[in-house]
């Protein structure tokens, strides 16, 4: 009884099978319509995302645009602004000069119409003092003798030489245009004339022969 009940189980679960099938197929297959509402929806998406990237893409290239305007007049600022600096570098100079300028004027005046060079000789000497101290106190310009100093090439320009005996080195006899430093820097140097030793010291001569004793030279 159990072994005929299984078997109408059986033809019955086969028969209804095919059925079962064609009811899960017909679930899964998409009808055209939504098919083609599924596929404008992606066309809708991917057209959003494109316009905003595009938009974003604008976006980004008006902010290049905008930086680089800027840095072209930040640029142009500051090529004007160290062409100033230059052109402008001595004007607190120039205003501390300009007073003695008007001194030399008034000076000049004065001896137009006194004729006395005494006095015109005693104001311009001030002015000249005051104009080193100016430089000197106030900007670092410094005027240095050399007279009766050692010779330096480094601070010394010899434009003349002459042989002394009176000097055992390279010494500066005339200053013939005062040197001038700025701060510890030389801006001219002095022009001078040297004197030179006039005779070589026997240990230089000797030197010079290939330091032959004199022994060896009375022997030859």
């Amino acid at each position: 009884m159990s072994r005929h009940t299984s078997n109408e189980e059986k033809l019955a679960e086969e028969q209804s099978s095919p059925k079962q099938k064609h009811e899960d197929q017909v679930i899964d297959e998409v009808s055209p319509e939504q098919k083609a509402e599924e596929d404008n929806s992606e066309k809708e998406d991917t057209a959003e995302k494109i316009a905003g990237l595009e938009a974003e893409l604008a976006d980004l290239k008006d902010q290049y645009l905008r930086k680089a305007a800027d840095f072209e007049n930040f640029r142009k600022r500051m090529n004007q602004e160290k062409q100033n600096a230059i052109d402008y570098a001595n004007q607190s100079l120039l205003l501390d000069i300009i007073p003695i300028l008007d001194d030399f004027e008034r000076a000049i005046k004065s001896a137009d119409t006194s004729m006395d060079f005494s006095s015109f000789h005693e104001g311009v000497s001030m002015i000249a003092k005051r104009l080193v101290s100016e430089l000197e106190n106030k900007w670092g310009l410094k005027r240095y003798e050399s007279e009766n100093q050692p010779f330096n090439p480094e601070i010394h320009e010899a434009i003349m030489m002459d042989k002394s005996a009176d000097v055992s080195e390279p010494t500066v006899a005339e200053d013939f245009l005062k040197g001038y430093m700025l701060k510890d820097r030389v801006v001219r140097s002095a022009k001078v004339k040297v004197l030179m030793p006039a005779e070589i010291r026997m240990e230089e001569r000797s030197e010079e022969n290939g330091n032959d004793t004199p022994a060896e030279s009375e022997g030859k």
